[in-house]
């Protein structure tokens, strides 16, 4: 008998933060336990052939949807996959990679929840929604300074990319079980990440904390840096709970505690910011390391989910 991996989604446009949030959970949880992949690499064309058919990355026409369910299906069930490589560095193919998955899978990409089949392959989904001002913002840097455009190129493609935005990326924010919106504080010029506060959209499709234990600590603080809330998302009702950037680690260790002291005990070495200093690390505007506690407490309630559902999933036989 063997258990089948625990698998989260992490689903967002391009440049939307996702390789940011995935690091820090992968590191939690152990780089030796996690497997981390791309359905990107599903691509069906490459760059050269994208642009003679005029076909833009987003639009599930240029993606081996069929192949990726599959893939993510097996990977569920414990099962390796053959898995295709693409470089954003070259815009071209390499030669595929044989995966055999970890205790946990991170699946992160623009089309992850894109079938019925992808999205039951997940215990935990997420959808990144930063801002577009925002999100234009980090793509504009690290096209630039990663992969050899010019701005004016990647504005030219931001701009090429809407309409397929609008029509498939952005729609499966409905299937996400908590929705990640950093965004810039009102009062502040500094939009750099580690001054950036969060928005989470808890919906009820999974059990989350009882955040309620905080508004009693909240409510004596004329303007709280964390704050919960009621609210609708898609039009459908969810809990809202936000952390600013200027929080300090006191007001945050009250929320670290009420996610960590629902963990079972022999799970609770992975649930702290003590036991884990690189969560909420971040890589600042002149490139020093900067600590978000927006950033890390995103990371600690997603990495939660994990580890509560290896307590619920079945044992399979491979």
């Amino acid at each position: 008998m063997s258990h089948r991996p625990i698998m989260l989604g992490i689903v967002g446009d391009s440049a939307a933060g996702k390789t940011t949030l995935t690091k820090g959970i992968a590191q939690v949880l152990g780089p030796e336990n996690v497997t981390v992949i791309c359905t990107d690499d599903y691509h069906r064309y490459d760059r050269r052939q994208r642009a003679e058919i005029g076909i833009t990355a987003l639009h599930p026409d240029c993606n081996h949807l069929d192949i990726m369910q599959q893939h993510l299906s097996l990977l569920r069930t414990g099962q390796p996959i053959l898995k295709p490589i693409y470089s954003h560095k070259t815009g071209t193919f390499e030669p595929p990679q044989y995966i055999k998955p970890s205790k946990f899978v991170i699946v992160e990409g623009l089309l992850g929840y894109s079938t019925r089949g992808a999205r039951d392959s997940f215990d935990v989904k997420v959808y990144l929604a930063p801002p577009e001002s925002l999100r234009a913002q980090w793509k504009i840097k690290r096209d630039t300074q990663k992969r050899g455009y010019t701005a004016e190129q990647v504005k030219a493609e931001l701009e090429k990319r809407e309409p397929d935005s609008e029509q498939f990326i952005r729609p499966q924010r409905q299937w996400a079980d908590v929705v990640v919106s950093f965004y810039p504080p009102q009062d502040s010029f500094d939009q750099s990440n580690g001054h950036l506060n969060v928005r989470l959209v808890l919906r009820p499709t999974i059990p989350h904390p009882d955040f309620t234990q905080i508004l009693d600590i909240i409510s004596s603080h004329p303007h709280p840096a964390i704050r919960l809330d009621l609210d609708r998302d898609m039009n459908k009702p969810v809990d809202v709970l936000e952390v600013d950037g200027h929080a300090t680690s006191e007001q945050v260790d009250e929320l670290e505690k009420i996610i960590c002291n629902d963990m079972p005990p022999h799970l609770s070495h992975f649930c702290s910011r003590e036991s884990n200093p690189e969560l909420g690390k971040v890589a600042g505007t002149t490139g020093e390391t900067i600590q978000s506690y927006p950033l890390a407490m995103t990371q600690l309630l997603i990495t939660y989910h994990m580890l509560k559902a290896t307590q619920i999933y079945q044992p399979i036989t491979v």
